[in-house]
């Protein structure tokens, strides 16, 4: 019998109206369900409104437009199962797709994910982010798309800040209100990210609007230090400003078309964000980020945090990924090392004698690799964690994801978003193999996507991910791989 055989149609009913979902063999799965109005003209720059409803029955058997976003590559490594097939243009793309056992009366787990890529791309319609494993373990995965690039995060007058970061509490709130109709615990939701995502998960744990949202957080590689200052975001809207020709208002940037938005972006690329008081926490990588007075690390008491249940963690090899796949580790020097670290350190000299000392016989390649990891995601997960474990009530979990990729010649390693696979269990798909897959031509570990798609679903079952509780005295750290 094929898959296509297997399936039927579903109706469930929400408080905003009737939507119509697929029955496989995994459970069921609804699609493109909006969360808040389309961002439109004006909208684009405003905060999200409800989605008022709509009559009938709503189709959700088809996956939803995207954010507007520029095209993405990553050199000979294939990122397409990351990014997803980049804008598809659409009116209603504030949207979320839901993968469920059943749509019934059960109370189950709810995990609400967050996609990374930047703060300028990525979408729900990615295939790494297929949910079917969640939905077979009894788990109900939600995926989230929000605004992106300068509707999402520019910093514009009349405009409210992190529009992005608003979308994500917008459809939180629409989970809590509403996942019970598809088999779910409201008051058992996770909310996890990776890159871009993870930061903005970070940034919910420091937010007052987000309390009573979620009980736990994962943050995967992503930063509580990532956050820019009001003065760099400042720098970023004056160049997009003066880019467009328009004042920096929303009003003058809610007349300009996406097509223009997204065509100012190579402008705004390579920006000088450094500060008297602050270095660029992307290093050059997106002119977006959160804006932000405080880093969340640093602002964990205005929020949840005290209340939710953290895992966190990284990659030991994150900075390859900007550096294998266009082939710049082995033509790396001296001379990058030093420019890295002056970028993104505010001790240079210390941090490549400290990048040094831990890495003895390292290339430059190697050097700058670890220097960048450390710079994006090393120093503020391990902010993040000490931070949440001195003033929460609950518990905080540390892991690192060591399995190194053979993907290009064996090189690419434990790189930015190769744990993803392991964690949404498809790490035999052949999609993600070949040397130019993100896992590379060799098949994975045996044992590994069991043992770490299942401790994210124990930490959402009851916050037990299977190891012992960080303490900055005593700092348990999982390792998986390796």
């Amino acid at each position: 019998m094929s898959q296509r055989s297997q399936r039927s149609y579903r109706l469930v009913e929400t408080p905003a109206g009737t939507v119509r979902g697929l029955r496989d063999r995994f459970g069921e799965w609804y699609r493109a369900i909006p969360y808040a109005m389309a961002p439109q003209g004006a909208r684009r720059f405003a905060a999200p409104v409800p989605h008022p409803g709509w009559s009938g029955v709503r189709n959700a058997t088809e996956p939803a437009p995207t954010a507007p976003q520029p095209a993405r590559t990553f050199g000979r490594l294939d990122m397409t199962p990351y990014f997803g097939p980049g804008w598809v243009p659409g009116e209603e793309y504030l949207t979320v797709d839901i993968r469920t056992p059943a749509a019934d009366g059960e109370k189950r787990p709810v995990m609400v994910f967050v996609h990374g890529g930047g703060f300028v791309s990525g979408s729900t319609r990615a295939a790494l982010y297929d949910g079917a494993a969640f939905a077979r373990d009894g788990v109900i995965l939600v995926t989230v798309n929000y605004r992106l690039g300068i509707p999402g995060f520019l910093d514009l007058a009349g405009a409210p800040a992190n529009r992005g970061l608003l979308d994500v509490l917008a459809a939180l709130r629409w989970v809590r209100d509403t996942i019970s109709a598809f088999g779910g615990d409201p008051g058992n939701i996770t909310v996890f990210g990776q890159s871009a995502g993870a930061t903005i998960t970070g940034a919910l744990l420091a937010t007052p609007e987000a309390a009573g949202l979620f009980r736990r957080a994962i943050v995967q590689s992503g930063s509580g230090t990532g956050a820019f200052t009001p003065e760099q975001a400042e720098r970023v809207t004056a160049a997009a400003a003066n880019a467009l020709g328009v004042r920096a208002t929303a009003e003058q940037f809610a007349a300009v078309p996406d097509e223009r938005l997204l065509g100012i972006l190579p402008e705004l690329t390579g920006l000088d964000l450094r500060t008297a008081t602050a270095r660029d926490p992307l290093l050059g990588l997106s002119p977006f980020s959160l804006v932000l007075p405080l880093q969340p690390a640093d602002g964990l008491a205005d929020g949840p945090a005290a209340e939710v249940s953290v895992l966190i963690g990284a990659n030991t090899e994150e900075g390859n990924l900007y550096l294998v796949p266009q082939d710049k580790l082995e033509t790396s020097t001296e001379a990058d090392v030093l420019a890295l670290a002056a970028a993104g350190y505010a001790d240079p000299d210390a941090a490549v004698a400290d990048i040094k000392a831990a890495r003895p016989n390292a290339t430059p390649g190697e050097l700058r690799s670890a220097l960048l990891g450390e710079a994006l995601f090393g120093t503020g997960t391990t902010r993040m964690a000490e931070a949440h474990a001195r003033i929460s009530g609950r518990q905080t979990h540390l892991y690192s994801f060591a399995q190194r990729s053979t993907a290009l010649d064996g090189r690419l390693g434990a790189a930015h978003a190769s744990e993803l696979p392991y964690v949404f269990d498809l790490a035999e798909k052949p999609w993600l193999h070949g040397d130019s897959g993100l896992l590379g031509p060799d098949t994975a570990p045996a044992g590994l996507a069991e043992a770490m798609h299942g401790a994210w679903i124990a930490f959402a079952r009851d916050g037990d991910p299977g190891w012992d509780a960080y303490d900055p005295e005593h700092p348990a750290v999982k390792v998986f791989g390796g």
